[in-house]
């Protein structure tokens, strides 16, 4: 083997993908092949209630892991990577919008501009209109809360060198924010256009629920983002502030109190009394969140996903 040869893992997830899987199946292999990769497929059936187990079953070169309920896109993309055995770990969704053709455009772009991530944009998107207001509300609302300068998180079409997963479980809707949780671990992240096609086959699985869900992950990244490794930087200073202002309304409270003021006559010692408890109640709990983060670093996190069973199907590479 060429100690040159790119070695790469293509990560698939699928959910009722029966009229799809084998076009796609084809494509990458194509690709793959073409490019002289040394390389592994990865399809994820995220507990598809079709044919598309049965159809990838017969399909090779393919690993397949196969979850027991439908878990979600992300955890099925994190069973994937985690699954994953080269350098680099490149994800796509499995409904034939994203090109395989766009693979050797990632690796090169990730290589060239020595970045760790490489992330697809898809500029001339072939969604529908309803999609696309969504998808530009959600990136307005996440420029505001992350920064993370990439266009289309959205887009499943990825480059990831193997390390940056070391630690990392995913769950909720957080694939699409992988670039901005690495970019806050020091990773450097890119970006490039790449083609995006309308659905070959089948339904989207798109909805609201993933839409709210996104949303809410969106404000857990911009924390963790932000305060991940020192949460008490965030509820201490809360804390530290809400003191301070029971220290100002208690000295209001103790003027009043000599110049002969009726305390029954004022709020001024019942905000007093609540700012210093909240105050003491924010530090103590951003003291406590400390602790159990910095547990979270010194053990793994559990799955939240099961594994029902893994099918693989081998042929000799051509390299």
């Amino acid at each position: 083997m060429n100690e040159d040869q790119k070695k790469i893992s293509i990560v698939v997830p699928l959910y009722n993908e029966e009229e799809n899987v084998e076009k796609l199946h084809k494509e990458i292999l194509h690709v793959c092949k073409d490019n002289r990769y040394k390389f592994e497929i990865i399809f994820v059936d995220d507990g598809s209630t079709d044919a598309t187990f049965e159809r990838a079953k017969a399909l090779s070169p393919l690993k397949i892991i196969r979850l027991r309920k439908n878990f979600g896109q992300t955890a099925a993309f994190d069973a994937g990577i985690k699954s994953a055995r080269y350098d680099y770990i490149i994800t796509m969704d499995g409904d034939c919008q994203n090109d395989p053709n766009d693979i050797p455009l990632l690796i090169k772009t990730l290589e060239q501009k020595n970045l760790d991530i490489v992330s697809g944009w898809r500029k001339e998107r072939k969604d529908s209109f309803m999609k696309r207001f969504i998808s530009f509300g959600a990136l307005t609302f996440r420029r505001f809360l992350i920064k993370d300068h990439i266009h289309d998180s959205g887009c499943s079409l990825k480059i990831y060198k193997k390390e940056c997963f070391n630690g990392i479980t995913l769950y909720g809707e957080m694939h699409r924010f992988i670039p901005a949780l690495l970019m806050g671990s020091g990773y450097q992240v890119g970006e490039i256009a790449v083609n995006h096609r309308p659905r070959y086959r089948g339904v989207s699985k798109y909805n609201w629920k993933r839409t709210i869900k996104g949303i809410v992950d969106m404000i857990a990244i911009a924390f963790w983002h932000k305060f991940a490794s020192r949460p008490l930087h965030f509820l201490g200073g809360l804390g530290l502030l809400l003191i301070f202002l029971g220290f100002s309304t208690g000295a209001v409270t103790f003027y009043n109190f000599l110049i002969g003021q009726g305390m029954s006559e004022t709020a001024w010692p019942l905000l007093t009394v609540f700012f210093f408890l909240a105050g003491v109640q924010f530090f103590v709990s951003g003291l406590i969140i400390d602790i159990l983060f910095r547990n979270h670093y010194e053990t793994t996190q559990n799955q939240a996903y099961s594994i029902k069973e893994i099918w693989q199907n081998d042929e000799p590479q051509t390299t």
